[in-house]
């Protein structure tokens, strides 16, 4: 891999990081792209051709993955929202249940057992919500039998 392509990698990679560890603040593309050296268009693109998925869909999918561990210690829908960096409770409901598959309320209320006997480390993979576009290019990539 060449120099420069090893370069703009990691340039991306702290993109990233910065929104792994700040995904409750309000972050959007310029701010994302200036971390990352690049144009804000050049740095989405290059973004979702190394991630799979665009700085704003990665971005709630960090948020969601959160407000589900929030939401397992019993958290409020609405108080786990606003922790996560959401201002709108609809629009964080209706992106919750298309990245997790039920809505916070529900998940809220199911038996999370299984995550806490697990370890750590192996919790938080099982955990790790996907989004529905990754689910559906997994499924469509999958061999048939």
């Amino acid at each position: 891999m060449p120099a420069a392509e090893l370069e703009n990698l990691a340039h991306l990679r702290r993109a990233r990081d910065l929104i792994d560890r700040d995904y409750a603040l309000p972050l959007d593309v310029p701010t994302l792209a200036r971390r990352a050296l690049m144009s804000p268009a050049h740095f989405s693109r290059r973004f979702k051709e190394a991630y799979g998925e665009t700085p704003y869909a990665y971005l709630m999918t960090r948020r969601i993955e959160r407000a589900m561990t929030l939401l397992r210690t019993g958290m409020s829908v609405t108080d786990a929202c606003i922790a996560v960096g959401c201002t709108s409770l609809g629009s964080f409901s209706a992106k919750f249940k298309e990245i997790v598959g039920v809505p916070p309320t529900i998940y809220r209320t199911l038996d999370h057992s299984a995550l806490a006997a697990m370890p750590p480390r192996v919790a938080m993979a099982e955990g790790r919500p996907v989004s529905s576009r990754i689910r559906e290019a997994a499924a469509s990539a999958a061999p048939v039998r």
